[in-house]
């Protein structure tokens, strides 16, 4: 406990000497959880307990990079306003000393267990990984019970993050895997008490239910029932860019199908991406006390670029999506922004029935943290543009949906692209450097961080077109971190 201890006050102290360089960057963001200091990746151990939402989360609160991660944890009673909770889990074990890498909540008779994976590595770099529990009777202190399924035969050491759940008179937990043969797989293990836990083999993989080569390695899996359908969640690993697909480094996507819990089997469809822009990675769900299935992801990527952006010069790194509500729509995984965040809403200014001739521009001022609801009253049938602070294009140009950003080094712009049959509707989300777009009522979703590099806070609309504009300014900091 004292080595905890001695942990936090390190943490307190790391918080507080970079205070007054997060109070004055401008890429900060009002209503995303960041990390006070240091870097941020995974979303882990989500969960709605007694009033209380906990969003814990893969943090290095020393340097702004991929070093030994322990557990951040922020708190809410509305999914709007956090606080920073003190450090969950650290790497202070022998069976995590080199990372408290990602895992899952659950609540059982009252007492909360976070399963995560124990990362360790040997004096040669040889990596050595233990999927271990900690518990906790108010949810803030937790106590290690350490490994409780070691590695099985027939896997590498990479093997991690566990998600579990109840299934009948049984636990299951599915982890990510990279077996023998070097090929991803989502993986079951079953358990009557918690601690102790039978493995079961894959149920989805590379060579598996009709795929061929896919990834060396899946990671994050999330197994859940929506609207009748048994999605799996999963990011694969490895996965070569093909046409519109997989053009970030690694992929975060969902298959629909058939999960059967008799003989732990799961027949399902096609791999689909769950978010087209350039940041999205390690998404979880979990359900609230009115049964939604919420989701949130990591707004970043592990890529040649993650080491160029800016607000490395003030000592954090990267940021969590918004809360998004999941409903399942003709086999499609379709996400709303969380309803809560309407309360961040100022007053509406509404433009009714505006028309747009292709010479001329609409623009109008607009706050960093704002949303934006862009309603087509005609088919868009001709290039549509949005420009976004100078930093940021979004093009509609004959069924070929564009997000086009800055690079971070500011040197030149990227694109992601794919095909839209039809574009009636955007609702998009700004955050100081990040920007959310919801299409189609949620039907296609991009997530991207950015950096505007000029003093523009405006946006600009060129195309022929005809749509309804609502603007609001999301006002106030909602994050605690202090």
């Amino acid at each position: 406990m004292s080595q905890k201890s001695e942990y936090q006050t390190n943490i307190d102290e790391q918080i507080e000497g970079n205070r007054r360089f997060i109070e004055t960057d401008t890429h900060r963001m009002s209503y995303h959880l960041m990390p006070p200091v240091g870097l941020l990746n995974d979303p882990n151990g989500l969960i709605y307990h007694e009033g209380i939402y906990h969003a814990f989360f893969q943090w290095n609160p020393f340097e702004t990079a991929h070093g030994k991660k322990a557990w951040g944890h922020y708190t809410s009673k509305n999914l709007v306003d956090w606080s920073l909770a003190p450090v969950a889990l650290a790497p202070d074990q022998w069976y995590d000393k080199n990372g408290c890498y990602s895992g899952s909540a659950i609540v059982h008779e009252g007492v909360m267990h976070l399963f995560y994976t124990g990362n360790v590595k040997d004096a040669d770099d040889r990596r050595s990984s233990y999927q271990c529990l900690a518990i906790s009777e108010d949810g803030i202190t937790f106590e290690k019970k350490g490994p409780v399924l070691h590695l099985p035969e027939g896997y590498t050491a990479h093997f991690r993050d566990p998600k579990v759940w109840k299934d009948g008179d049984h636990w299951l937990m599915i982890l990510g895997a990279q077996n023998a043969a070097l090929k991803g797989e989502a993986v079951l293990a079953r358990s009557s008490n918690l601690t102790d836990w039978e493995f079961l083999g894959p149920i989805a993989g590379s060579g598996m239910n009709g795929l061929g080569n896919f990834g060396y390695m899946w990671e994050c899996p999330d197994l859940f029932n929506l609207d009748g359908k048994d999605v799996l969640i999963v990011c694969p690993q490895g996965l070569d860019a093909t046409g519109e697909a997989y053009h970030n480094l690694y992929q975060a996507g969902y298959f629909a199908g058939d999960f059967d819990s008799t003989d732990y089997s799961y027949d399902h469809g096609e791999f689909q991406e769950l978010d087209r822009g350039f940041d999205f990675y390690a998404p979880q769900t979990f359900t609230d006390d009115e049964g939604r299935r919420i989701l949130i992801g990591w707004m970043g990527m592990t890529d040649d670029q993650e080491q160029n952006q800016p607000t490395i010069e003030n000592n954090w790194l990267h940021a969590l999506t918004i809360p998004r509500v999941l409903e399942m729509r003709n086999n499609q995984l379709v996400q709303h922004p969380i309803p809560e965040l309407e309360q961040l809403r100022g007053e509406r200014r509404y433009f009714s029935q505006l028309e747009l001739e292709k010479d001329v521009a609409f623009r109008e001022a607009i706050a960093p943290s704002s949303e934006i609801l862009l309603e087509f009253t005609r088919p868009v049938e001709n290039t549509f543009e949005l420009e976004i602070r100078s930093g940021l294009k979004i093009i509609y140009d004959r069924r070929s949906f564009i997000v086009e950003r800055n690079t971070f080094d500011g040197k030149t712009s990227e694109q992601r692209a794919f095909s839209l049959a039809r574009l009636s509707d955007m609702q998009i989300f700004l955050d100081g450097s990040s920007v959310e777009i919801f299409v189609n009522g949620g039907e296609v979703v991009c997530s991207s961080r950015y950096f505007p590099q000029e003093k523009d806070d405006a946006i600009e609309i060129r195309g022929h077109m005809h749509f309804d504009l609502s603007l609001w300014k999301l006002e106030g900091s909602t994050i605690d971190m202090f």
